[in-house]
């Protein structure tokens, strides 16, 4: 089968169309796959920059929707099914395998492109804000990079969850992919933003989503109200940041890390239980993933590099035309 191999720990420039053996989905999910999704960590780990580690050659991706090929007996699929999934790496070829619990029926709401662009994305958002940041509605919350694929997804699911969102973006044109995604207010990260959220929100936002990293993580904290909390989901501007503890001391806040993959990997409950979640305010029309660039398979190393440059707005995503 087709898919796209990285050779070598080079990024974007090892990034090679292959044909593969199609893989062998054991008790898991055989999914053709429509679309696949482009994410920060596919970049990362193709520089041998991300936590969890392959080996060359591999095929990259690590989420895609499409068709149900084959299932296994008692789970809920059965060939012909749409859905979308979390790949855990392969999802870049014309055909991948899922986990069981990693495979969720696509909302009747959305398309098989937007589905590549649901589970990483809205998965992590309400993990983060829900599970681990407990947003309530009525409160602020100030999302930064949010006019890429992550950031559209905290800012409309911060909507749902009836909270007042505040979008920090970088460009005119990403100003209005944040507002096109609902958010109540944009600032721009090149402006007085910090000062600026203070105002709008008479004191200081109740929650920052910071999956930017970088010198603004400072600015973040005083960017909220006592007792406020920021809750930590990447450093897509590269720099890890540190803080003196006394900052969280003197001001009462909280800072909370949401790693998905690490929680996720351990409570199989649990994705199960976002995935509902998700599902269930897709199917009611409060969350829609934002489509940005699409790209047809064989482009995937441009894709990548676009993501890499900090140039997409939306979910990137790969159109792949499956051969049966």
């Amino acid at each position: 089968m087709r898919a796209l191999q990285v050779t070598s720990l080079d990024g974007p420039d090892a990034v090679v169309v292959a044909d593969v053996p199609e893989p062998d989905p054991g008790d898991g999910v055989l999914i053709e796959v429509h679309a696949a999704g482009v994410s920060f960590p596919d970049v990362l780990q193709a520089r041998g920059e991300y936590q969890a580690a392959a080996d060359p050659p591999y095929v990259p991706g690590v989420e895609a929707a499409g068709i149900v090929r084959a299932a296994p007996p008692g789970s809920p699929f059965a060939p012909g099914d749409a859905v979308a999934a979390m790949t855990q790496g392969g999802g870049w070829a014309e055909l991948a395998t899922a986990e069981v619990d990693d495979t969720f029926a696509l909302p009747s709401t959305l398309d098989v492109v937007e589905g590549a662009g649901l589970v990483l994305n809205f998965h992590t958002a309400w993990f983060a804000l829900v599970m681990r940041a407990r947003l309530r509605a009525g409160e602020t919350i100030l999302v930064h990079g949010a006019a890429g694929g992550l950031g559209t997804a905290i800012v409309q699911t911060a909507g749902a969850l009836g909270a007042r969102t505040i979008a920090v973006v970088s460009t005119d044109e990403k100003a209005q992919v944040a507002r096109d995604a609902g958010a109540d207010e944009v600032l721009r990260s090149d402006g007085a933003w910090r000062d600026e959220a203070r105002e709008l929100t008479g004191g200081g936002v109740d929650l920052v989503a910071d999956p930017v990293g970088g010198d603004r993580f400072v600015d973040s904290l005083r960017a909220l109200r006592p007792s406020g909390r920021l809750v930590v989901l990447g450093f897509t501007a590269g720099a890890i940041p540190e803080i003196r503890v006394n900052r969280l001391l003197l001001r009462n806040v909280d800072v909370v890390g949401a790693g998905f993959g690490a929680w996720m990997a351990g409570h199989p409950a649990d994705r199960r239980r976002v995935g509902d979640e998700v599902h269930r305010i897709a199917e009611a029309g409060l969350v829609r993933p934002v489509i940005g660039p699409r790209f047809a398979l064989e482009d995937g190393a441009e894709a990548m590099r676009l993501l890499e440059g900090r140039g997409a707005t939306g979910k990137v995503v790969l159109e792949v035309v499956s051969r049966r």
